[in-house]
């Protein structure tokens, strides 16, 4: 029988889609990044979590869709839940149900929504009152782009020097600028190589310096011409910074090829729509699914000519979204 002292409690969180990418850390266990980012959180698209503390537990306990989790998954939590347990200087373990209603490990920020649920639930179960800076810093630690996932709409995770001054905030409410991001689904296997040893490498590549030496000229740009709504800027700089994190995931040791055939056929084929003129871009995170970012009256004539590309599975389709909230 479980302990009324600690209730079940319930969160939900976006992934989010980063416009100026986050890889690579200056301190792994921190999860401190090498350079600022920007992201729009994903509506429609949500991890769904709740928790609750237990004393008579011996261990975590972690359930994904309805399967019990063991291994390096739930070492992962447990390392997370053990920073929340620090923080409410209370020794007593979990019970975690954790649900997608999308692809998980494929580049759709799956861990920044997973985070960001389980920052949010874990906090309140434990009786923790964070406010929105604390519980973007919490996140951080299981996820470092979950931290994004806690404000909402337009975000930027600012680096910071330490850990204290570590957290993402927002730059543009959701309401802002009616963007879609049209989700394109070629793969919704797990990667590999997940984002976490991904950033490891970061630092292996020659180009890694190099992306980072004028990447928060790219984020002031991007700020730019999101709060502007201005999208002939807005697609450069998010196309430029797409393709620098790719080239140092490709240069890295071991190189890290993500994309597959069909990845390069959709980026082709959006250079193309733009130069016939219409206003679409895309970018890709890590993995092989793409992120076409198009005005909302231009969506519906985009995804009919998405559809029909080779490898195309499926396509999600994404506003800007809120915050990280109870359920």
């Amino acid at each position: 029988m479980k302990s009324p002292e600690f209730q079940a409690i319930c969160a939900v969180a976006h992934p989010n889609i980063a416009f100026i990418k986050y890889w690579g850390n200056r301190d792994q266990d921190l999860r401190l990044p090498c350079n600022s980012s920007l992201s729009m959180n994903l509506s429609g698209l949500e991890t769904r979590t709740t928790v609750q503390f237990d004393p008579n537990l011996t261990h975590d306990v972690f359930i994904f869709s309805g399967e019990v989790v063991v291994g390096p998954a739930l070492e992962r939590v447990s390392h997370f839940l053990d920073h929340v347990r620090s923080l409410a200087n209370k020794n007593v373990y979990a019970h975690v149900e954790s649900q997608n209603n999308f692809p998980t490990g494929t580049g759709i920020a799956s861990s920044a929504s997973a985070f960001a649920a389980l920052a949010m639930a874990a906090s309140h179960a434990i009786g923790l009152s964070l406010d929105e800076r604390d519980l973007s810093r919490l996140a951080r630690r299981g996820s470092g782009s979950a931290s994004r996932s806690i404000p909402t709409g337009f975000v930027e995770w600012q680096a910071g020097k330490n850990d204290g001054d570590s957290f993402a905030y927002t730059i543009a409410p959701a309401s802002h600028w009616d963007l879609l991001d049209l989700v394109c689904v070629l793969d919704s296997t797990h990667k590999s190589v997940g984002s976490t040893g991904g950033h490891a490498l970061a630092d292996t590549s020659p180009l890694q310096s190099v992306r980072l030496a004028h990447v928060q000229e790219r984020v002031e740009k991007c700020r730019k011409a999101i709060l502007a709504k201005d999208f002939e800027s807005f697609a450069q700089v998010v196309e430029e910074d797409s393709n620098l994190m790719h080239a140092v995931m490709r240069t890295s040791n071991p190189p890290l090829h993500y994309w597959l055939p069909e990845t390069e056929i959709i980026l082709w084929n959006v250079l193309n729509w733009r130069k016939e003129g219409l206003t679409v871009c895309c970018t890709v995170d890590a993995g092989p699914n793409v992120h076409v970012l198009v005005l909302s009256e231009y969506a519906p004539a985009l995804e009919t000519r998405l559809a029909e590309l080779p490898g195309v599975q499926k396509i999600f389709k994404a506003g800007p979204g809120s915050g990280a909230s109870l359920c």
